[in-house]
């Protein structure tokens, strides 16, 4: 069984990509989700948090995968990967909240999960150049 934290992450990716694709309030889409699965109240808390910060950051954290990733445009990279991105990015440079490296293996976790053949590479890869980014900053 998923330990809370990593349920939390996917009850905030599956609501990050509701907003992003269907353009639902962060609190609709977190309210839903969280009747359609077994969140207990710390974990709903947390999906909350990191729902609201990546909202509230989503310019910086788009400029920081547009820097790191800049072969591919943002609406090109698949909306899943874009927000698994999005969620890590939060993650490292802004919550801090987690250690580097265990907020890039969630992130290829999920990416195994719910991405594409390709996308815990490309999670990976483009998380090992923000993790550069955040040494040198």
């Amino acid at each position: 069984m998923p330990g809370k934290r990593h349920r939390a992450r996917v009850l905030a990716l599956q609501a990050l990509f509701e907003l992003d694709t269907v353009g639902h309030s962060a609190d609709e889409a977190i309210s839903r989700l969280g009747t359609d699965v077994e969140a207990d109240p710390e974990a709903r808390k947390f999906a909350v948090e990191l729902v609201h910060g990546v909202r509230d950051n989503r310019e910086k954290i788009d400029d920081t995968i547009r820097q790191t990733a800049p072969a591919w445009p943002l609406d090109q990279i698949a909306a899943v990967d874009r927000n698994i991105l999005r969620l890590a990015i939060y993650e490292i440079l802004i919550d801090n909240r987690v250690p580097m490296r265990a907020a890039i293996n969630e992130a290829v976790e999920l990416a195994k999960e719910f991405g594409g053949e390709n996308s815990p590479k490309f999670i990976n890869g483009v998380l090992g150049s923000v993790s550069l980014l955040s040494t040198t900053t």
